[in-house]
């Protein structure tokens, strides 16, 4: 029914802020488009007492990044009783950390690079592991303190051990895996369509690829074989269902197709949070599958639950 009274997540005091402010009014104007009542939340720390107030039918989770992402808002929406979207407590903190994901997504047959998570300190004298390798937080999102450490660089990036550092000590290092970006949307329990993400003028989909207007091109559907197209949906249907996510996740993939077609299908991550901004990709894939952003936006609230 639309009449649902549906509280907007966004903002949030997370690095990811920017974002979460941006897909929360994309998210709250669309719904009240459809009919529903729309509370705007920007989020404090006094979140579970405004929300308690509030009492609505429904939390959107529009939030990005720690707390947003990391079952720590699920968890308090568990225990005020709200119907929330997106994953539960339990998947949402697991694909927040990168390397309990993929160790997840690699039990069920999922492809991963290889990587080990170390601290920051420990790998500023020394090559953790033969170059290329990309250095990332454990728990971040929107490719927030990726480095990407190329051939033949003498020492590990410095920027790691610095003071300028912020996105925690404890870092992951991960082979790096030259190819195509692609990306695959699932909705429920149905994988929609693959996407090639060709940033423009960045060197790979970082913050401005993937937030700022004219940072990367997608290409919907992408043109690949269709084995691989339909080998993409099946892993990211597999990895969003082994962690258990629910409502409508993101899985990114590289696909090095350099010497032959078939190549090497790697599973990076899976983001629990997909942006829903006006260049996001999750809206776009869906439309390509017949689902308007008010449509996708609907069935969301509809799908909303405790115990996810």
């Amino acid at each position: 029914m639309k009449s649902k009274h549906v509280a907007v997540l966004l903002g949030g005091f997370s690095s990811e802020r920017p974002v979460s402010l941006s897909s929360g009014k994309a998210c709250a104007d669309e719904l009240e488009k459809e009919g529903y009542q729309v509370t705007r939340v920007d989020v404090g720390r006094d979140v579970g007492s405004v929300l308690a107030e509030l009492k609505p039918d429904v939390a959107f989770n529009a939030l990005h990044g720690p707390f947003g992402e990391d079952g720590t808002i699920q968890g308090i929406l568990e225990y005020l009783g709200i119907p929330y979207t997106h994953s539960g407590v339990l998947a949402s903190a697991l694909a927040m950390n990168k390397e309990q994901a993929k160790r997840i997504a690699k039990s069920v047959g999922v492809p991963v690079a290889e990587s080990k998570v170390a601290s920051r300190f420990a790998i500023q004298s020394k090559h953790p592991m033969k170059p290329p390798y990309v250095v990332k937080p454990v728990n971040e999102g929107s490719s927030f303190g990726v480095v990407i450490v190329h051939e033949g660089q003498s020492h590990p990036p410095q920027v790691i051990g610095s003071s300028e550092w912020k996105y925690g000590d404890t870092v992951m290092v991960e082979r790096y895996v030259h190819g195509r970006e692609l990306t695959c949307a699932v909705m429920g329990d149905v994988a929609l369509g693959v996407c090639e993400i060709i940033p423009t003028g960045h060197s790979f989909y970082d913050y401005d690829s993937k937030y700022v207007a004219g940072g990367s091109k997608h290409e919907c559907p992408a043109k690949v074989s269709p084995n691989i197209y339909q080998k993409i949906q099946t892993l990211a249907l597999k990895a969003h269902q082994a962690i258990g996510c629910r409502g409508v996740s993101r899985s990114d993939f590289r696909y090095d197709d350099r010497h032959s077609e078939n190549g090497e299908v790697v599973w990076l991550e899976v983001n629990t949070q997909p942006g829903m901004t006006p260049t996001s990709l999750v809206p776009e894939i869906a439309a390509q599958a017949g689902h308007s952003f008010g449509d996708l936006l609907s069935w969301m609230v509809e799908d909303a639950s405790c115990l996810r």
